[in-house]
Protein backbone atom coordinates (compact mmCIF):
# COMPACT_ATOMS: atom_id res chain seq x y z
CA UNK A 1 0.00 0.00 0.00
CA UNK A 2 1.00 3.80 -0.71
CA UNK A 3 -0.12 6.32 2.20
CA UNK A 4 0.41 9.86 1.15
CA UNK A 5 0.20 12.64 4.06
CA UNK A 6 -0.66 15.96 3.29
CA UNK A 7 -0.36 18.86 5.66
CA UNK A 8 -3.32 21.49 5.01
CA UNK A 9 -4.16 24.83 6.28
CA UNK A 10 -5.99 27.18 3.97
CA UNK A 11 -5.55 25.43 0.89
CA UNK A 12 -8.94 26.07 -0.74
CA UNK A 13 -7.26 27.07 -4.05
CA UNK A 14 -4.61 24.80 -4.31
CA UNK A 15 -6.68 21.65 -3.19
CA UNK A 16 -8.78 21.74 -6.88
CA UNK A 17 -5.76 21.50 -8.74
CA UNK A 18 -3.65 19.03 -6.55
CA UNK A 19 -6.33 16.52 -5.48
CA UNK A 20 -7.28 15.48 -9.19
CA UNK A 21 -3.43 15.08 -10.52
CA UNK A 22 -2.89 13.07 -7.24
CA UNK A 23 -5.83 10.53 -7.65
CA UNK A 24 -4.60 9.80 -11.30
CA UNK A 25 -1.23 9.57 -10.42
CA UNK A 26 -1.89 6.99 -7.40
CA UNK A 27 -4.91 4.91 -9.68
CA UNK A 28 -2.57 4.58 -12.03
CA UNK A 29 -0.31 2.35 -9.45
CA UNK A 30 -0.95 -1.04 -9.13
CA UNK A 31 -0.97 -0.85 -5.85
CA UNK A 32 -3.73 0.17 -2.91
CA UNK A 33 -3.41 3.85 -1.43
CA UNK A 34 -4.40 5.75 1.24
CA UNK A 35 -4.19 9.61 1.55
CA UNK A 36 -4.42 10.91 5.06
CA UNK A 37 -4.77 14.79 5.31
CA UNK A 38 -4.52 16.75 8.61
CA UNK A 39 -6.55 19.85 8.46
CA UNK A 40 -4.56 22.59 10.42
CA UNK A 41 -7.11 24.48 11.83
CA UNK A 42 -7.80 26.08 8.26
CA UNK A 43 -10.37 29.28 8.25
CA UNK A 44 -10.78 28.79 4.68
CA UNK A 45 -13.33 26.54 2.82
CA UNK A 46 -10.48 23.79 3.00
CA UNK A 47 -12.36 21.42 5.32
CA UNK A 48 -15.81 21.58 2.96
CA UNK A 49 -13.62 20.50 -0.15
CA UNK A 50 -11.66 17.82 1.68
CA UNK A 51 -15.26 16.05 2.77
CA UNK A 52 -15.93 16.24 -0.74
CA UNK A 53 -13.01 14.28 -1.84
CA UNK A 54 -13.43 12.24 0.91
CA UNK A 55 -16.60 10.70 -0.96
CA UNK A 56 -14.47 10.01 -4.28
CA UNK A 57 -11.10 8.14 -3.18
CA UNK A 58 -9.79 6.57 -0.18
CA UNK A 59 -8.63 9.49 2.19
CA UNK A 60 -9.08 10.13 5.79
CA UNK A 61 -8.88 13.90 7.54
CA UNK A 62 -7.52 14.42 10.49
CA UNK A 63 -8.68 17.82 12.09
CA UNK A 64 -6.95 20.64 14.32
CA UNK A 65 -9.66 22.91 16.01
CA UNK A 66 -6.39 25.91 16.04
CA UNK A 67 -4.11 26.05 13.58
CA UNK A 68 -1.06 23.87 15.49
CA UNK A 69 2.12 24.64 12.86
CA UNK A 70 3.41 22.10 10.99
CA UNK A 71 5.13 20.41 13.32
CA UNK A 72 2.60 18.62 15.33
CA UNK A 73 0.46 18.28 12.11
CA UNK A 74 3.48 16.44 10.97
CA UNK A 75 3.76 14.27 14.10
CA UNK A 76 0.21 13.19 13.86
CA UNK A 77 0.54 12.28 9.83
CA UNK A 78 3.29 10.55 10.80
CA UNK A 79 1.78 8.45 13.68
CA UNK A 80 -1.53 7.72 12.38
CA UNK A 81 0.50 6.35 9.30
CA UNK A 82 2.49 4.39 11.28
CA UNK A 83 -0.65 3.12 12.69
CA UNK A 84 -2.43 1.76 9.49
CA UNK A 85 0.93 0.62 7.65
CA UNK A 86 2.37 -2.68 7.15
CA UNK A 87 6.13 -2.10 7.47
CA UNK A 88 6.91 -3.15 3.95
CA UNK A 89 4.33 -0.30 2.76
CA UNK A 90 5.58 3.31 1.01
CA UNK A 91 4.84 6.45 3.23
CA UNK A 92 4.59 9.34 0.55
CA UNK A 93 4.85 13.37 2.28
CA UNK A 94 4.47 16.23 -0.13
CA UNK A 95 3.13 20.05 0.03
CA UNK A 96 -0.84 20.50 0.02
CA UNK A 97 0.18 23.83 -1.91
CA UNK A 98 0.60 22.08 -5.58
CA UNK A 99 4.46 22.90 -5.79
CA UNK A 100 5.02 19.34 -5.42
CA UNK A 101 3.99 17.58 -8.99
CA UNK A 102 2.16 13.90 -7.87
CA UNK A 103 3.89 12.70 -11.18
CA UNK A 104 7.74 12.34 -9.05
CA UNK A 105 5.71 9.75 -6.85
CA UNK A 106 6.21 6.69 -8.91
CA UNK A 107 10.36 7.35 -9.10
CA UNK A 108 10.53 7.75 -5.33
CA UNK A 109 8.74 4.52 -5.06
CA UNK A 110 11.11 2.81 -7.31
CA UNK A 111 13.92 4.26 -5.66
CA UNK A 112 12.67 3.42 -2.27
CA UNK A 113 12.26 -0.14 -3.29
CA UNK A 114 15.26 -0.44 -4.64
CA UNK A 115 17.32 -1.28 -1.32
CA UNK A 116 16.59 2.84 0.68
CA UNK A 117 14.60 3.74 3.59
CA UNK A 118 13.72 7.56 3.02
CA UNK A 119 14.18 9.25 -0.33
CA UNK A 120 14.27 12.80 -1.30
CA UNK A 121 12.85 14.48 -4.49
CA UNK A 122 16.20 16.72 -4.66
CA UNK A 123 16.49 19.79 -6.89
CA UNK A 124 19.57 19.64 -6.76
CA UNK A 125 20.23 16.30 -8.54
CA UNK A 126 20.74 16.31 -12.20
CA UNK A 127 17.76 16.98 -13.88
CA UNK A 128 16.08 18.55 -11.14
CA UNK A 129 15.29 22.59 -10.31
CA UNK A 130 12.92 24.83 -9.58
CA UNK A 131 10.72 27.35 -11.37
CA UNK A 132 9.14 30.15 -9.85
CA UNK A 133 11.33 30.95 -6.93
CA UNK A 134 12.63 34.32 -6.78
CA UNK A 135 16.90 35.08 -6.89
CA UNK A 136 16.69 36.02 -3.18
CA UNK A 137 14.67 33.04 -2.26
CA UNK A 138 16.95 30.92 -4.43
CA UNK A 139 19.88 31.97 -2.41
CA UNK A 140 18.39 31.80 1.08
CA UNK A 141 17.85 28.05 0.19
CA UNK A 142 20.98 26.84 -1.27
CA UNK A 143 22.32 28.87 1.94
CA UNK A 144 20.42 26.98 4.72
CA UNK A 145 21.02 23.70 2.67
CA UNK A 146 24.36 24.13 2.75
CA UNK A 147 23.92 24.91 7.19
CA UNK A 148 22.52 21.51 6.92
CA UNK A 149 25.13 19.48 5.23
CA UNK A 150 28.21 21.08 7.32
CA UNK A 151 26.09 20.51 10.50
CA UNK A 152 24.24 17.35 9.52
CA UNK A 153 25.92 15.47 6.73
CA UNK A 154 23.97 12.18 5.50
CA UNK A 155 25.66 10.02 3.09
CA UNK A 156 23.76 10.85 -0.52
CA UNK A 157 22.02 13.89 0.46
CA UNK A 158 21.86 17.01 -1.56
CA UNK A 159 18.38 18.45 -1.00
CA UNK A 160 17.86 18.48 2.78
CA UNK A 161 15.14 21.36 3.19
CA UNK A 162 12.10 19.83 0.43
CA UNK A 163 9.52 17.99 2.65
CA UNK A 164 8.33 16.03 -0.89
CA UNK A 165 9.87 12.33 0.14
CA UNK A 166 9.10 8.81 0.18
CA UNK A 167 9.54 6.89 3.58
CA UNK A 168 9.57 2.86 4.19
CA UNK A 169 6.90 2.46 7.00
CA UNK A 170 9.16 -0.02 8.93
CA UNK A 171 11.35 2.92 9.35
CA UNK A 172 9.10 5.10 10.47
CA UNK A 173 7.49 2.61 13.08
CA UNK A 174 10.93 1.81 14.13
CA UNK A 175 11.90 5.72 14.65
CA UNK A 176 8.57 6.42 16.51
CA UNK A 177 9.27 3.17 18.92
CA UNK A 178 12.02 4.59 19.73
CA UNK A 179 11.72 8.27 20.17
CA UNK A 180 8.11 8.01 21.18
CA UNK A 181 7.11 11.83 21.53
CA UNK A 182 10.12 13.11 20.77
CA UNK A 183 10.48 12.08 16.98
CA UNK A 184 9.59 15.46 15.89
CA UNK A 185 10.52 17.32 19.26
CA UNK A 186 10.63 20.70 18.13
CA UNK A 187 7.27 20.85 16.78
CA UNK A 188 6.83 24.74 17.61
CA UNK A 189 9.80 25.97 15.11
CA UNK A 190 8.11 26.44 11.72
CA UNK A 191 9.80 23.86 9.06
CA UNK A 192 12.67 22.42 11.51
CA UNK A 193 10.76 19.67 11.25
CA UNK A 194 11.25 18.64 8.17
CA UNK A 195 15.18 18.48 9.25
CA UNK A 196 14.30 17.06 12.68
CA UNK A 197 13.02 14.02 10.91
CA UNK A 198 15.62 13.24 8.72
CA UNK A 199 18.47 13.84 10.96
CA UNK A 200 16.48 11.46 13.43
CA UNK A 201 15.72 8.95 10.71
CA UNK A 202 19.87 8.82 10.24
CA UNK A 203 20.83 8.63 14.02
CA UNK A 204 18.81 5.11 14.16
CA UNK A 205 20.45 4.02 10.74
CA UNK A 206 18.39 5.19 7.93
CA UNK A 207 19.64 4.71 4.28
CA UNK A 208 18.97 7.94 2.24
CA UNK A 209 18.76 8.66 -1.42
CA UNK A 210 17.46 10.76 -3.85
CA UNK A 211 15.35 11.84 -7.15
CA UNK A 212 15.72 14.30 -9.46
CA UNK A 213 12.81 16.86 -8.74
CA UNK A 214 11.15 20.08 -10.11
CA UNK A 215 9.84 22.05 -7.55
CA UNK A 216 6.62 24.27 -9.40
CA UNK A 217 6.95 27.72 -7.66
CA UNK A 218 4.87 28.97 -10.22
CA UNK A 219 2.03 26.79 -9.48
CA UNK A 220 1.45 27.85 -5.95
CA UNK A 221 -1.57 29.28 -5.08
CA UNK A 222 -2.10 29.78 -1.09
CA UNK A 223 0.16 32.20 0.63
CA UNK A 224 3.16 31.10 2.41
CA UNK A 225 3.15 29.43 5.80
CA UNK A 226 7.34 29.92 6.79
CA UNK A 227 8.23 32.06 9.33
CA UNK A 228 12.07 32.40 8.00
CA UNK A 229 13.00 33.73 11.41
CA UNK A 230 11.29 31.02 13.67
CA UNK A 231 12.84 28.18 11.09
CA UNK A 232 16.13 29.69 11.31
CA UNK A 233 16.53 29.87 14.85
CA UNK A 234 15.11 26.49 14.59
CA UNK A 235 17.86 25.31 12.91
CA UNK A 236 20.24 26.19 15.04
CA UNK A 237 18.20 25.13 17.95
CA UNK A 238 19.07 21.84 16.71
CA UNK A 239 22.50 22.24 16.03
CA UNK A 240 22.98 23.19 19.37
CA UNK A 241 20.90 20.22 20.40
CA UNK A 242 22.76 17.65 18.06
CA UNK A 243 26.51 18.76 18.66
CA UNK A 244 25.99 19.20 22.94
CA UNK A 245 29.18 17.32 24.28
CA UNK A 246 27.40 16.64 26.92
CA UNK A 247 24.88 14.39 25.92
CA UNK A 248 23.43 16.06 22.74
CA UNK A 249 21.55 14.06 20.59
CA UNK A 250 24.59 12.93 18.60
CA UNK A 251 25.81 10.96 21.74
CA UNK A 252 22.81 10.91 23.86
CA UNK A 253 20.73 8.83 21.59
CA UNK A 254 23.62 6.79 20.09
CA UNK A 255 23.97 5.49 23.73
CA UNK A 256 20.50 5.08 24.56
CA UNK A 257 20.11 2.95 21.39
CA UNK A 258 23.35 0.67 21.49
CA UNK A 259 21.70 0.04 25.13
CA UNK A 260 18.19 -0.82 23.37
CA UNK A 261 19.99 -3.24 21.13
CA UNK A 262 22.22 -4.96 24.10
CA UNK A 263 19.02 -6.05 25.22
CA UNK A 264 17.78 -7.64 22.29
Amino acid sequence: MIVVLLPAYNEEESLPALMPKLRIVLESMAEDYRVLVCDDGSRDHTGEQLLAYAKEMPLEILDHSINRGLGETSRDLFERASEIAEKDDAIIRLDCDDTHEPEFIPTLIEKLRSGYDVVIASRFEPGGGQMGVSGYRASISRAANLFMKVFFPISGLKEYSCGFRAYRAEIIQEAIDFYGNNFIQLKGLGFTCTLEKIVKLKMIGAKFGEVPFILRYDQKQSASKMVTSLTTYGYLTMAFLYHWPWGGWRTGYAKLRRGKVSKR
